[in-house]
């Protein structure tokens, strides 16, 4: 049996910062596991920038107002202490970054550039030209190899094993082998990414992203929170639904309608294109259903224009934005507008964290960091520039947290591991051997159709009850899938199988979580409840999976120095 002191799932931000802060612990074993080569990761994907009050742009700037307004994107749902901690230690966290040799982009004095992003009082995203995610993901990754941290590529969470209320390990699967084996810990950090993938064809995540770690520790018991927050991006092309960074508008693009108006006075007239996202989102979409987009349906859209920036700063700031325009839009921002549309681009709910520091979970041994883990600091709507600078700074201390557990704690019980394991090995020769049953991509589609459908940008309760019966159908429709694929060795659609799996169970608590919620509040728009109700839902809501009931309880946001106000940009 596989057997570490600490064993992070996931290597992106999140999962390379906590190995590299439990690593720095010698006398601890630390290994990494992941589906994909290590810098393939989604952190990679971030365009656009990561946010810390430094002041080189605008030396008023601090952490305070970072914190205030932070507090306000969230919609007033962010826990203050998580949002307090987290816009203090940033400034240290971007030193940090530049110190393992971050390539960020300079300004005229030597100093790391900042730009504006929406929903932010001062330019404070730290950024290298649109590439930000990248650079960062390979500089964590040759500090990990550094530190001798023990990367598992290629290999998939199956489930979190839990006996009497403590973990003791994990079943994953070596996806070039097909071997099953069971990983013995004192301490796991869960970093596996979001589940945009619920929504598969209309999203900016990467194929991978389908929650493995989120429906793992839902799965052992560990409860998600706010999972009905689900952010719409704005800028996703429009046939793709892949992300154009908001750096696009943070450096002054225009978003216009089919009449050339940038409509955005209408909806923010201070702020205009740097609104916070999920107004901009919901901006575009009631430009479209009233007729002011381009394009009918699922092919609608409006324009966003950065011809006015010139060749110089787009070649400099937004090389790869542009290149992505061009090869899956066929528009060169050069020389005309690109077509966009709002795409579900991230989790503001996940696994439940009840300590921001330790990034701790109510299972002892069991941490969470990054876009699974909701601590919450991003609330009902997060920042953009907030989500890398979540995943860096929370996953360094993450890290810390799972380290001093390794060494609080002995390892655990083999045997509900070993029997899990081989329930999984049972499993596998039974789906690979299976000949005939349900189409898992028909189920995949069905999933994703009626989740953007009745669970998108703007809901309602009839709309989101027809969401919750298909999706029961389908997860019953799961229970009897044909994968067609024989293979022991790379079989992907063993491992797609058991990915549509983890998205049919969180889409379910993500649909009765916004039933529930009867407001508007941050990404979650009622249109049969379009106010924001702090009398009965300024709190988290948490849901529990109990064999397969799932049940609904709220927990109090704490609120320190900002009470709730009219959100106004």
């Amino acid at each position: 049996m596989l057997t570490y002191d600490v064993i992070v799932v996931g290597a992106g931000g999140a999962g390379m910062m906590a190995a590299l802060s439990a690593s720095e612990d010698k006398s601890l074993k630390v290994a990494c596991i992941s589906k994909v080569f290590p810098t393939r990761s989604h952190t990679g994907a971030a365009q656009g920038g990561i946010n810390a009050a430094m002041g080189y742009r605008d030396s008023t700037d601090s952490p305070e107002k970072h914190f205030m307004d932070t507090v306000k994107g969230s919609d007033f749902l962010a826990d203050q202490d998580a949002v307090e901690f987290f816009t203090s230690k940033m400034p240290e966290i971007i030193s940090e970054l530049d110190y393992y040799g971050v390539p960020f982009s300079r300004d005229g004095n030597g100093n790391i550039a900042q730009r504006p992003f929406g929903g932010a009082s001062s330019p404070r995203t730290c950024y290298s030209a649109d590439k930000t995610g990248h650079v960062i993901l390979h500089s964590i990754y040759e500090q990990c190899l550094k530190n001798d941290v023990e990367f598992f590529d290629e290999w998939i969470l199956l489930s979190l094993v839990v006996e009497g209320g403590n973990f003791t390990g994990i079943v994953v699967m070596d996806i070039k082998t097909g071997d099953i084996v069971p990983m013995k810990a004192k301490s796991v950090v869960i970093a596996s990414g979001g589940f945009g993938r619920t929504y598969w064809n209309r999203t900016t995540n990467a194929i991978n992203m389908t929650g493995d770690g989120t429906a793992a520790c839902f799965n052992a018991g560990i409860p998600l929170k706010d999972p009905e927050f689900v952010q719409f991006h704005p800028t996703g092309l429009a046939s793709t639904g892949i992300l154009l960074s908001e750096a696009c508008r943070g450096e002054g693009g225009y978003l216009l309608n089919k009449d050339g108006e940038r409509f955005m006075a209408r909806y923010a007239p201070e702020k205009m294109e740097l609104g916070p996202r999920d107004l901009v989102s919901r901006s575009i979409e009631t430009e479209i259903k009233e007729g002011r987009g381009f394009g009918e349906g699922m092919n609608a859209y409006v324009l966003m224009d950065l011809r006015h920036l010139g060749k110089k700063k787009i070649m400099e700031r937004l090389p790869q934005v542009r290149e992505l325009a061009m090869e899956f839009e066929g528009v060169d921002m050069l020389e005309e507008p690109v077509p966009i549309r709002p795409s579900c681009h991230y989790m503001m709910g996940g696994i439940h964290v009840v300590d921001p520091q330790t990034l701790s979970t109510p299972i002892d041994g069991v941490h969470a960091a990054g876009e699974c883990a909701c601590v919450s600091l991003h609330g009902s709507n997060r920042l953009g520039g907030n989500s890398v600078a979540d995943v860096v700074l929370f996953g360094k201390y993450a890290g810390i947290g799972a380290k001093e557990t390794a060494h609080r704690r002995t390892f655990g019980s083999e045997v509900k591991l070993e029997l899990e394991t081989e329930a999984w090995k049972e499993k596998f020769k039974t789906i690979r051997n299976k000949k005939d049953g349900k189409n898992i991509v028909e189920i995949r589609k069905k999933m994703a159709q009626t989740m953007w459908d009745n669970v998108g940008i703007f809901r309602d309760e009839v709309e989101m009850k027809q969401a919750l019966k298909d999706i029961n159908q389908l997860i019953n429709e799961y229970k009897d899938t044909f994968i067609g694929d024989p293979a022991v060795r790379y079989n992907m659609a063993f491992v797609n199988y058991v990915e549509i799996g983890n998205c049919l169970t969180l889409a379910k608590a993500i649909v009765m979580a916004a039933i529930n919620r009867k407001e508007s509040r941050g990404s979650h728009t009622r249109k049969d409840y379009p106010t924001r109700d702090d009398v009965n839902f300024l709190a988290h809501t948490l849901v529990h999976k109990k064999q397969d009931q799932y049940e609904l309880e709220y927990i109090p946001v704490k609120i320190t120095k900002y009470k709730p106000e009219e959100r106004k940009y």
